[in-house]
């Protein structure tokens, strides 16, 4: 019997870790925290990969507005002067203290940014379904499958992942459609998300299953 220790991660996973679970009958695209504070070179988060992964996303959103899909967006907001609302987490991750109204870093990118009719949801902690109306605003629109895109994919992403397969949710991350700060996590909470907690997918798979109007 081999070392697992020494195994190619993709072969260690093969036959245990790598179930697909594919869409159901209704998706609905959740665009995750899509803030300038991750494209602008220089600012604290600036996060290269969600720089890339902006034009797949802008396609993908305008494909899934032509399809008639369920479009949601999530926001970052905190208290300002206090934070009394960010608890731990900005204790561990202060940078997120940027996410104050009227500050240029927490406002929407503008390839990606909601249009009126489209709800946003404001959320204080990484998972889009923490603390949230996410979950029961899903079922009440009949979704049984949330498509993620956005940033970052070692936090909110992988984060909204695991809440949306608790939820009961199928999970479709868009391979092309999020970024993060650094390809390593990056490419490591992928494979994790596509080996535990939902599928990662390329946009074209997601396109596949739109009937356009």
């Amino acid at each position: 019997m081999s070392n697992p220790h020494n195994d190619d991660a993709q072969d260690n996973y093969k036959g245990v870790w790598d179930s697909r679970i594919g869409f159901g009958e209704q998706s609905a695209l959740i665009v995750v925290d899509f803030m300038q504070g991750y494209t602008i070179p220089g600012a604290p988060l600036y996060a290269p990969g969600v720089v890339a992964a902006m034009p797949h996303a802008a396609e993908a959103l305008a494909q899934a507005r032509r399809a008639g899909l369920p479009v949601i967006h999530t926001n970052i907001r905190y208290q300002p002067e206090r934070f009394l609302d960010g608890g731990v987490w900005l204790k561990k991750a202060p940078v997120m203290k940027a996410m104050v109204e009227g500050n240029p870093h927490a406002e929407f990118c503008p390839e990606v940014a909601p249009l009126p009719e489209e709800l946003v949801i404001t959320k204080q902690y990484p998972s889009a379904f923490f603390g949230t109306s996410l979950a029961p605003t899903l079922r009440a629109l009949g979704v049984d499958t949330v498509v993620l895109m956005g940033c970052s994919t070692s936090g909110c992403i992988r984060a909204t992942a695991v809440d949306g397969l608790q939820h009961g949710f199928r999970v479709m991350v868009m391979r092309e459609c999020v970024g993060d700060r650094h390809p390593a996590p990056h490419e490591a909470n992928l494979f994790d998300i596509d080996s535990k907690y939902g599928d990662v997918i390329g946009k074209d798979e997601f396109f596949a299953t739109l009937v356009t109007t």
